[in-house]
């Protein structure tokens, strides 16, 4: 009799998930058409390519920083913007921040900010002859935009100036300021005293509150699969890991090789390492996942619908594929690197000092004091010293609704009919989680439509951009601009 009761159970569960996965179908999203911006493409195009020719590289060490070569940028947008620079205020903040001010009619309203970085990441030596064009050329073919900076993020910096600059031309007034934070040591991780840190206490020391700030981050991407996916992915980051390098070492006795004991310290940080990749962090499914998965679902053809209709039900399930991929598992738990390792300085010598580095991204709710905790509890070796050398703690989530989302969300919908609007993890750094003390709205989203395959250029050799999803930016910031910036 039991046995009956079970069947029926489950060929009732499958009857509801089958009519489920029927109606688990994404809604047709209704938008008007937009009205076409003035965006002078050709403008914009050699704006950039003239950006990206300029040598703003950052370094960890300040000293190496060639500060003449933020100049020469700043003095650029200077000429190239010249109504950007009769309208607003500019001010250099530290070394070479900038920060510009566009008055409102209404300054008591919660001011808005457009972040973006100057600085870019230096070309691996040994790797400039790898560039089909030289790195710093900006070269231009028609077709793409090649050059440092090209993705990550001159592009970003130079549409946003060009959207202002037309908006200003067109007599746009905001009704609330707006802010124009552009940092100069992004790129480098950890930095003291970081310029966007510094931005932030300048506005906080003015009393301002933000609304909301826009920053690099979120991307969209084409997805087309057969018979399986068809559209345009849109990921609005809402959040970003945190980042956190410790230094695990041992103190042992050293001595000549020739007489070693058991394990030198080296081989006791093998089972460290062991321990630490054998112990990974608790995989969770956050909300913004759960939205992925809600949203991504209906999407897929109904066989498939049958699993995601139910992902609830069947959240140990997916999580335990997602953490079959490294880029899935990244979404759903703080992941652990063991980069570096350090011994004696010769091969005939047992080292006194043994130590590893090992990289850190924390999930939002993950503290760089719960990874020291993580280590130590794990670890089989139980001497072992732990130094935190670099950190930056995971951000909150952003809300997923309000002013600033919704404009988002809404113009991508609105200029591509196969859009699928999503809330994301930001896996690595961006300057926003600076300006947490002034503003609770803080989004990481970079409207240009470019492929997975040049994507994973930045930071690398031939990095590039379309040409042709420079004019819609600009589009995106000026419309973007008007919602936000309205009272």
């Amino acid at each position: 009799m039991a046995g009956w009761i079970i069947l029926g159970i489950i060929g009732l569960f499958c009857v509801i998930t089958a009519i489920r996965a029927a109606f688990f179908k994404a809604k047709p999203v209704k938008s008007e058409p937009l009205p076409a911006e003035d965006v002078d493409a050709a403008r914009v195009a050699q704006r950039l390519s003239e950006a990206i020719q300029i040598q703003t590289i950052s370094y960890p060490e300040k000293e190496k920083v060639d500060w003449d070569e933020f100049k020469r940028f700043q003095a650029f947008l200077e000429q190239s913007y010249p109504l950007i620079h009769k309208a607003m205020t500019r001010e250099i903040i530290g070394e070479a921040n900038l920060l510009y001010r566009w008055k409102g009619k209404n300054s008591e309203l919660p001011a808005v900010a457009m972040l973006s970085h100057q600085d870019v990441v230096p070309v691996s030596e040994g790797t400039e002859q790898d560039w089909e064009h030289p790195a710093f050329s900006g070269y231009n073919d028609g077709e793409f935009i090649w050059g440092r900076g090209s993705l990550d993020m001159k592009n970003h910096l130079i549409c946003v100036m060009e959207a202002i600059e037309t908006l200003l031309a067109e007599g746009f007034q905001p009704d609330r300021d707006v802010y124009l934070l552009f940092g100069q040591d992004e790129e480098v991780v950890g930095a003291v005293d970081a310029g966007a840190q510094q931005l932030c206490k300048a506005l906080a020391d003015r009393g301002v509150r933000l609304d909301s700030s826009l920053d690099e981050g979120g991307a969209m991407l084409p997805a087309h699969f057969k018979n399986m996916f068809n559209c345009t992915v849109a990921g609005i980051g809402i959040s970003e890991k945190g980042y956190a390098d410790f230094e695990i070492s041992v103190k042992r006795k050293g001595g000549h090789s020739s007489q070693p004991p058991d394990h030198s310290g080296l081989g006791e940080l093998a089972e460290v390492i062991r321990a630490l990749e054998a112990n990974q962090f608790k995989a969770k499914m956050m909300p913004f996942l759960t939205d992925i998965l809600d949203t991504a679902g209906r999407r897929l053809p109904y066989y498939l619908r049958l699993v995601t209709c139910n992902h609830k039900l069947l959240r140990p399930i997916i999580l335990a594929a997602l953490k079959k991929f490294p880029p899935a598992a990244s979404l759903i738990r703080t992941t652990t690197a063991v980069t570096q390792a350090q011994g004696s300085p010769a091969a005939n010598v047992l080292p006194q000092n043994a130590s590893i580095v090992a990289n850190f991204r924390m999930m939002p709710g993950t503290t760089t004091d719960d990874v020291m905790h993580h280590i130590k509890k794990v670890s089989p070796i139980k001497d072992i010293q732990v130094e935190v050398l670099k950190k930056n703690e995971a951000s909150p989530f952003s809300p997923t609704e309000g002013r600033s989302y919704d404009s988002i969300r809404a113009l991508v919908e609105a200029e591509y009919a196969d859009a699928m609007v999503v809330p994301f993890l930001v896996m690595g750094g961006t300057d926003s989680h600076f300006y947490e003390p002034v503003c609770d709205n803080l989004y990481r989203f970079s409207p240009f439509l470019v492929d997975m395959n040049l994507l994973l250029c930045t930071h690398g050799t031939n990095e590039r951009i379309p040409v042709e999803a420079l004019e819609k930016a600009v589009s995106f910031f000026k419309r973007y601009l008007r919602a936000q910036a309205a009272e």
